[in-house]
């Protein structure tokens, strides 16, 4: 088990500048939940390690791709992780190892067990973290949100276990 059995009630997803991985496994893994799970109660947000969009929407790209698929972010805001982050937040997922090591370094190492990559819960997934489509085209979006539902799949299953 990734987490062991420590009980998960608050999950933070982070990427670095929480317009477009980050919302989207916020969204992603909400959609799951309310689909697969209701009876989990879990807080669910997502914060970048930047603060280069705090208070901006997700980028349009990654609302449109999402709402494709039947999940809405255009509620969200962007804002930069904060210190209590780390008390807060039982399980604080990046997008990319990137963010993984920027977290760890951020953290109180009594916290760091609490940091992982968002991809080691789709252990069979064709990459080992969420690539950022910022720079790229529509079909980049499109492969964040299918490495984003794998993982959140496979994020639910190991919840049900610590039940």
């Amino acid at each position: 088990m990734i987490m062991g059995t420590r009980s998960v009630k608050r999950i933070l997803f982070v990427c670095m500048g929480n317009i477009c991985r980050s919302p989207s496994a916020e969204g992603v893994f909400r959609h799951v939940l309310a689909a697969s799970a209701p009876d989990l109660q879990i807080e669910i947000d997502s914060a970048g390690t930047h603060d280069y969009h705090v208070g901006a929407p997700p980028d349009r790209r990654s609302i449109e791709a999402a709402r494709r698929r039947g999940i809405d972010l255009s509620a969200l805001r962007a804002r930069r992780v904060a210190a209590e982050d780390f008390d807060r937040y039982d399980l604080i997922l990046a997008m990319d190892e990137e963010n993984l090591q920027e977290l760890r370094r951020r953290a109180p190492a009594i916290h760091h067990e609490r940091i992982r990559l968002m991809m080691e819960y789709a252990p069979h997934a064709s990459s080992r973290f969420v690539p950022d489509p910022y720079y790229g085209g529509a079909q980049g979006f499109e492969e964040v949100l299918d490495l984003l539902e794998e993982a959140a799949q496979g994020l639910l299953a190991e919840l049900r276990t610590m039940r």
